[in-house]
């Protein structure tokens, strides 16, 4: 969503840039620069600028406009089309682990406020098509920057109807923390969503823990349950501590995959700026602990992904 809006408003303010600079043209005044009104579709305004030539008659007799605008708008669309698909490309990743039971677990990460379709059709479809038992949210569906609790209701909405659903929140959750924050987690509780952050809720099978950060793990009194401790936080770095607290499978997100995954490398930084973070992706085993990153769905201060599409995660609990 990030970069449809940026585009949007650097298209807009390319058109009337170019608007501005034809009526000061008839009216003999100081003129925009033609490196500036080049550098505008250079920028990604390039739509507005080649509207602004051709329905204002602009610029259109000059060579250094028809030819370079065209070029630089066939460049700017491929590479919109290659940031699209990079960003909507939902994919499923699955993973196996042995226990005593069988369960089907979907992880959904750092939403951001992402768009997949009216009321995130899309995603609730790709969700339905894993069969889950169980449907977990590590942290931040909704976003801080461009926040819209719409986006994430829809969501949660459509996620109670295909599976219990437990959430945690991250940290664009907490630096939203308020009175809209409450309004919201009202809404989406009163959906049958349940808020795990520091409680524990237990099924036959499952302890279901929830921490933003590992503030509350060690208040869990769970070592003494032959049940499986499951954890789900938003941070992974956390990992030493996860398991020295007893958790059986952590589930977290946070660092998007890295934004960029290098081949052989892996992910470029996280949201705090480390470079190729530890934990990215995938999955991690410590002692008896055994994590699962999601790159997550969205994105919040840089829009594009590279070789890092958006993830649905699915553990698969097997006998």
């Amino acid at each position: 969503m990030l970069l449809v809006i940026n585009l949007i408003i650097i298209n807009l303010t390319s058109f009337a840039l170019y608007g501005v600079d034809k009526y000061k043209a008839i009216k003999q005044s100081r003129r925009i620069s033609e490196k500036a009104l080049i550098l505008l579709a250079v920028s990604g305004g390039f739509l507005g600028a080649l509207l602004g030539m051709y329905l204002f008659h602009h610029k259109t007799q000059k060579k250094k406009f028809t030819v370079w605008i065209p070029v630089i708008s066939a460049v700017w669309a491929l590479f919109i089309i290659f940031c699209l698909y990079q960003n909507y490309h939902l994919v499923v990743s699955e993973y196996e682990y042995k226990s005593d039971f069988n369960c089907r677990i979907v992880q959904i990460s750092d939403l951001h406020n992402q768009f997949f379709g009216l009321n995130q059709a899309r995603l609730l479809s790709k969700v339905k098509d894993c069969d889950p038992d169980i449907i977990v949210v590590t942290g931040d569906a909704v976003d801080s920057i461009h926040t819209s609790y719409n986006l994430a209701y829809d969501f949660f909405e459509g996620a109670v109807e295909i599976a219990p659903v437990y959430y945690v929140t991250g940290n664009h959750e907490v630096w939203l923390y308020g009175d809209k924050f409450d309004s919201f987690l009202d809404s989406i509780e009163a959906l049958g969503v349940q808020f795990i952050d520091g409680r524990v809720v237990e099924t036959e099978h499952m302890l279901i823990a929830g921490t933003y950060d590992d503030s509350h793990i060690g208040d869990y009194d769970w070592e003494e349950d032959s049940r499986l401790r499951v954890l789900l936080v938003h941070d992974p770095d956390n990992i030493n501590n996860y398991s020295t607290a007893g958790a059986d499978i952590v589930f977290a997100g946070h660092v998007h995959g890295g934004q960029i995954i290098i081949p052989g490398k892996g992910g470029l930084f996280s949201p705090d700026f480390t470079l190729f973070p530890e934990y990215y992706e995938g999955e991690y085993k410590q002692k008896n602990t055994t994590m699962y990153v999601s790159r997550g769905l969205g994105n919040s201060v840089l829009p594009v992904r590279i070789n890092d599409y958006p993830e649905i995660v699915v553990v698969n609990i097997r006998q």
